[in-house]
């Protein structure tokens, strides 16, 4: 691999290593990798088959599991490597079933590469969405493993149609394929020589539609949203997001909240609990008859957002206001309106729902008051924007039976049958 871009992953590293003095997350992440090998050799089953799979984090992990499921169900005699770069995605899901072993990726460094590889020996390689570790890539090129990358999404802006992004192109060009979201990735690529490319949408919609059919309960948040004509339900919320939502909330007893902050601990809960002046309780500590009396509900725990939109007749997605919002999907295919911040345009189904009518876009606290008061004042704006945010989901569907038929072809045999 280049020069350049071996430098620059040992550098990225050096400030992940002093990041760890003070971030508890680089403490972790760096904590998790130092143990990566031994549980691969402690784990891994000899002779066995073992399919990669990798997600940076548990965003990208959500978007891979319906292919990591189809997989395992239609080849019970195939074993997951599942590995995650981030904390956010391997203290969640460290245990998921369907994984037989779950563990950090090292750093993308050529010995560190070998030795994993060497370990692992996968039959099939399979990235979620950004994954492009040149390293990595390169070697199982060279070794002659299939290699994927799935719901990937690529623009004009990207390094690899600059004029300086040879390496990167050339990164590109170890995928056996690549699965994009859209026609426009499709043509991008095409413009710089990258032709093994399936237009298979996006396994993220897959994903929420088996959530929703899973019909889940939770009678706290049930009990909540009882006896009252509308339920907002605030997703992986950032403090930007807050401070539209808790004072317009504070001034509006006609509906009921449940708050679900993307990222929090016991000083962040606390914050948030005390700007709420309406009754309010923390999901851990509130049982049904407790939230019968309450008006809002925060959410202190992981796994659990996705579902929660059920209860919800208005959806409001955090993170427009920071690096982009997160999973406008999850609330949408449960049929209602989802409003965000302004950072939502490379978000391809959030531009989409957008422009169906199924989703709205704030960009300050006067914006944010208007589509609300615009949506409680009117059930019939709730339902028809709700049927355009649903309709939107189902026409979109299938990317996880179209990745599988294309690559089940290349997955190892039972070695009964072969």
């Amino acid at each position: 691999m280049d020069f350049i871009y071996n430098l620059g992953i040992r550098a990225y590293r050096l400030a992940v290593r002093a990041a760890s003095l003070r971030n508890r997350k680089a403490q972790l992440m760096l904590e998790g990798q130092s143990h990566t090998y031994d549980t691969l050799r402690d784990t891994l089953e000899p002779g066995e088959d073992y399919i990669w799979i990798h997600a940076s984090s548990l965003g990208e992990f959500e978007q891979g599991r319906p292919l990591i499921e189809r997989i395992t169900r239609d080849n019970p005699n195939l074993k997951i490597v599942l590995t995650f770069f981030s904390p956010s995605g391997y203290e969640v899901r460290k245990n998921y079933p369907l994984a037989d072993v779950v563990v950090y990726m090292p750093f993308d460094m050529p010995g560190l590469v070998k030795q994993f590889l060497d370990l692992v020996q996968p039959r099939m390689a399979i990235f979620v969405k950004y994954e492009f570790w040149g390293n990595y890539l390169m070697e199982l090129e060279r070794r002659g493993i299939p290699c994927y990358v799935i719901s990937a999404i690529f623009r004009e802006s990207q390094v690899f149609f600059k004029p300086w992004g040879g390496m990167f192109r050339r990164i590109l060009q170890c995928f056996t394929t690549v699965f994009v979201q859209n026609e426009e990735s499709r043509q991008l690529l095409k413009q710089i020589g990258i032709t093994r490319v399936e237009v298979a949408g996006d396994t993220r919609l897959d994903r929420v539609a088996d959530v929703m059919n899973d019909k889940r309960e939770f009678p706290t948040i049930q009990a909540l949203s009882e006896g009252v004509d509308n339920t907002l339900i605030a997703g992986s919320t950032w403090e930007a997001d807050e401070d539209l939502l808790i004072p317009y909330f504070n001034s509006h007893p006609e509906f009921k909240l449940v708050l679900a902050p993307h990222e929090f601990d016991r000083d962040r809960l606390q914050a948030i609990m005390e700007r709420i002046t309406r009754p309010v309780g923390l999901y851990s500590e509130t049982s049904p008859e407790q939230a019968r009396t309450l008006d809002c509900i925060v959410i202190d725990g992981f796994g659990i957002l996705s579902a929660l939109y059920r209860y919800g007749t208005i959806a409001y997605v955090g993170g427009g206001f920071g690096a982009g919002i997160h999973n406008v999907c999850e609330p949408a295919v449960y049929g209602i309106p989802v409003l965000f911040g302004p950072k939502f345009n490379k978000f391809r189904e959030a531009t989409d729902l957008v422009a169906c009518g199924g989703a709205f876009t704030v960009i300050d606290k006067d914006s944010f008051a208007r589509q609300m008061n615009r949506l409680l004042s009117s059930p019939q704006v709730i339902k028809q924007a709700g049927k355009q945010a649903g309709n939107y989901i189902k026409g979109h569907m299938g990317a996880t039976d179209f990745i599988y038929n294309h690559i089940a072809g290349r997955l190892p045999k039972n070695k009964a049958q072969s």
